[in-house]
């Protein structure tokens, strides 16, 4: 483990390397970190071998610290973080950024601040954007209050497993990683964020893969949609299952070995970018594709 101090926060972050392999930086969802996305299963790019693999947990979150200032939880602000965790850590170098949900919408806003810095961005469980997101603000300015007056036990650690959406069934009941005293900020930031304008979008550049799941209004498939339609060159996948969402390791690894392959006469890129073994599904050992989602390739 190590740290970076940043404009009133300290990152902690690891990084697995692999000499000579891509670089890829590894973000999380609200409330969540490192360790949650771990106990989920989210942590798509931690079963890819063969890569330069960053992860950190972002400011309040996990074993990060930060302020009280519900402004410092904003997207924009938290791109800002990244972009100086990276200049830290691999500077001058472009990346691949994976992250689901706030770790999306954090990768949208740092790669239009500075969109030579990507070389991919793979955005996991885009959440409520635009219209749909004046509904989920209120709800999180109602969860901050609850928290502020009977602390983080206020907040439900997960649904039932039956009220999950399809692909996310199975997983543990998780409840909050972060400072708890910075919980109500991190609520409050979330409420007043937003992603970047659907106009916005069209000025991002670098290729992206959108992964989805299905019935999950805090993560709507409208939202996956405009992306996929307003990025220049994006595709998505939507699972159904959860068979589907164990795939997303192995899309993730095709995707880099796709997108690091400078000849386009050479398939395959990198034979050191690899799924691990140990995470494909059963289907895959027997030559049988678990797939029941849908998907829209970029071409």
């Amino acid at each position: 483990m190590a740290t970076f101090g940043i404009a009133g926060a300290t990152l902690d972050f690891d990084v697995r390397d692999t000499s000579g392999g891509p670089a890829v930086v590894a973000l999380h969802g609200l409330t969540s970190s490192r360790r949650r996305e771990a106990l989920m299963r989210l942590d798509i790019a931690s079963r890819v071998e063969g890569v330069r693999l960053l992860r950190y947990d972002a400011r309040g979150h996990g074993r990060s610290g930060g302020t009280a200032d519900p402004a410092d939880y904003r997207w924009p602000a938290l791109a800002r973080d990244l972009l100086g965790l990276l200049d830290h850590v691999v500077p001058g170098e472009r990346v691949h950024g994976v992250g689901p949900s706030m770790g999306a919408g954090t990768l949208l806003h740092a790669a239009l601040a500075d969109p030579g810095r990507f070389a991919s961005l793979t955005l996991m469980l885009p959440p409520t954007a635009w219209g749909t997101r004046r509904a989920r603000s209120r709800d999180y300015e109602r969860s901050a209050s609850a928290v502020e007056a009977d602390g983080v036990a206020a907040l439900d650690a997960g649904a039932d497993d039956a009220d999950l959406p399809p692909a996310a069934r199975g997983r543990p009941r998780t409840g909050p990683d972060v400072r708890a005293e910075l919980l109500p900020a991190i609520l409050r930031g979330a409420a007043a964020t937003d992603l970047p304008a659907p106009e916005e979008l069209e000025r991002i550049p670098v290729p992206v893969q959108v992964l989805a799941w299905t019935g999950d209004p805090g993560h709507p498939e409208s939202t996956a949609q405009t992306l996929r339609e307003r990025l220049p060159a994006a595709g998505l996948s939507i699972a159904a299952t959860p068979d589907d969402v164990v795939w997303w390791s192995r899309l993730l690894a095709a995707r880099l070995r796709r997108w690091e392959t400078l000849d386009p006469t050479v398939d395959g890129g990198p034979a050191g970018v690899r799924e691990a073994t140990g995470g494909r599904p059963r289907g895959d050992r027997v030559g049988v594709s678990p797939w029941k989602g849908r998907w829209f390739d970029s071409g």
